[in-house]
């Protein structure tokens, strides 16, 4: 049976999530606190963590940060905050999804499963591309031997775009691939992304990797 984290200091909400996720066929931990799931974390081999930016001792966005220093175990975070800016913070630190309370737990069911199914697919093996390498076991990223210091969401649409080089990738397949289909609320921050993923890949190289196609969306030709 896959066991589940959750970080939430609210306990009716904890209980409540305890409740329904025990229905559905997993285990699960409780904790209020970040620094108790950092423990928690390295002690035990859970499926997919919770966690709740707004903690007892601090933030979750540094919780998440802390937890990919060790582990690639996949994180949904849960706030009542849902600006494009709060959602590019919470995949910066290492967040795998992003769930704005309050929420519906079938759609929070539906993600902890397309993330979990995600991880278990996960292969170690290397990609390359006129000059980019990527290194999936160890997420690290390279450019004609510079390392890139990517976030784990910008290299995984590098990673995308590489996969299907010489076809181009609309937004709504990159949210339906990296985002589990959740477009209307991840629609400008594809956008964002791309931006960021630019100014690392290509800004300070001659040739420019990532194009746009106006109105359809990106490729790597």
């Amino acid at each position: 049976m896959e066991k589940i984290l959750i970080v939430e200091d609210d306990a009716s909400l904890s209980q409540l999530l305890e409740f329904q996720l025990k229905y559905a066929q997993y285990e699960t931990d409780i904790t209020p606190k970040g620094e108790g799931a950092l423990k928690l974390i390295t002690d035990n081999n859970y499926s997919l963590v919770i966690l709740d930016i707004m903690l007892l001792d601090g933030s979750g966005i540094e919780i998440c940060k802390k937890i990919r220093e060790f582990s690639e175990v996949p994180v949904i975070m849960l706030t009542a905050r849902d600006s494009i800016n709060d959602k590019i913070s919470a995949f910066d630190a290492g967040a795998d999804d992003y769930l704005t309370k309050p929420f519906e737990f079938a759609e929070l069911l539906a993600r902890i499963k397309a993330n979990t199914k995600k991880a278990k697919g996960t292969e170690s093996k290397i990609l390359t591309h006129k000059g980019i390498t990527i290194f999936l076991d160890t997420y690290i990223v390279e450019r004609d031997g510079i390392q890139l210091n990517l976030t784990k969401k910008e290299l995984k649409i590098l990673k995308l775009l590489l996969e299907n080089k010489g076809k181009v990738i609309s937004k709504e397949e990159i949210i339906n691939k990296l985002w589990h289909g959740f477009y209307e609320e991840n629609n400008n921050i594809v956008s964002v992304y791309i931006n960021y993923l630019r100014n690392k890949v290509d800004k300070d190289f001659n040739e420019k990797l990532i194009e746009n196609v106006r109105g359809i969306g990106y490729i790597i030709r």
